[in-house]
């Protein structure tokens, strides 16, 4: 066989080992990092939304045109539409159609593949990503992931930066299945309450304690049975990067008691730090049964009649801590 026809042999098995790859379905587990992400970033189904808001100074669409992951998209967690505010309760779930239409204007489709960009900036920060994770699996989209270490990482392990004009791109249609056993109601805790099913509160242990409280919520305290696991104990800065302690996690959950078979339901004042302990719960421990309760301690002190407990007055009546 002849040189030039082992080359064009060569070079067609070669074209054809590339086809087969760019038709490969992309494999995506749910924290990724940012050498993956930058290894697949010209897969043409990748969507990569970066979420950075004014949360732990993570920044605006402003600094986002002066800096970010090459081809990413801009959608503000805190001004865009993810959560809302119904009935005087702060952080709910917005209508499954306003956010179909937010995530197919993002150009999201049902076959993309998504990969949320936090600022990386601090704790509070992840729970942005988490948040806006939790709210896709909730609508019934899989191929989702969040980057570890947020743009602030990615920056930090110099990979390229994007500046200048944001590239545009066409709106998707996307189409929700909505899986209602990720979301728990007020009705859900309290039926989780009777059955003893596992409540885990996601704030930092002085709101626990009661010692501190939401302006979101009526009162201080939590909800009676909680076990507290803070969401800032699941983040490490690194040099002013905030990655995912996934090593730790078992320890975590171990000095907690919690089960991974039994019921879950994670939630804090207004469901922003409850979705990072539902993200590392049930997409990195792999919990079977867990859902959000995003109304939180906002919707649980709404009624007079519902009980918070404190650490030093113990077990109270909304309306008995309101006099």
């Amino acid at each position: 066989m002849s040189r030039l026809l082992l080359g064009l042999v060569g070079a067609v098995g070669f074209s054809a080992q590339a086809l087969a790859l760019e038709e490969m379905p992309l494999e995506i587990t749910p924290l990724v990092d940012a050498q993956w992400l930058n290894e697949h970033l010209d897969q043409e189904e990748l969507v990569v939304v970066d979420v950075r808001s004014s949360i732990d100074e993570g920044g605006d669409a402003e600094s986002f045109a002066e800096a970010r992951i090459p081809g990413s998209r801009y959608s503000s967690y805190t001004d865009d539409g993810w959560r809302e505010t119904r009935d005087s309760v702060a952080g709910l779930m917005p209508e499954v159609s306003d956010l179909e239409t937010l995530i197919g204007d993002l150009g999201i489709d049902n076959d993309s593949a998504v990969v949320i960009v936090p600022a990386g900036t601090g704790a509070t920060d992840f729970g942005s990503a988490a948040r806006v994770y939790w709210t896709l699996k909730v609508l019934g989209h899989e191929d989702v992931a969040i980057l570890n270490g947020g743009f602030a990482g990615w920056e930090q392990q110099g990979f390229d930066v994007a500046s200048g004009e944001p590239e545009s791109y066409d709106a998707a249609e996307f189409d929700a299945t909505l899986r209602e056993e990720l979301i728990a109601s007020t009705e859900d805790v309290e039926a989780a309450r009777e059955s003893q099913a596992q409540l885990v509160d996601a704030r930092p242990a002085d709101y626990f304690s009661g010692d501190n409280q939401s302006p979101a919520a009526r009162v201080a305290g939590t909800i009676p049975g909680a076990r507290s696991l803070p969401h800032q104990s699941h983040l490490n800065d690194q040099n002013g990067a905030y990655y995912l302690d996934v090593d730790g996690l078992q320890s975590r959950i171990n000095a907690v008691e919690l089960d991974s078979n039994e019921r879950t339901i994670a939630f804090c004042n207004t469901g922003h730090w409850a979705a990072t302990d539902w993200f590392v719960l049930s997409e990195v421990a792999e919990f079977d049964n867990i859902a959000m309760y995003d109304g939180s301690m906002a919707a649980w002190t709404i009624s007079d009649s519902r009980p918070v407990q404190l650490a030093r007055e113990g077990i109270k009546q909304v309306k008995e801590l309101l006099n």
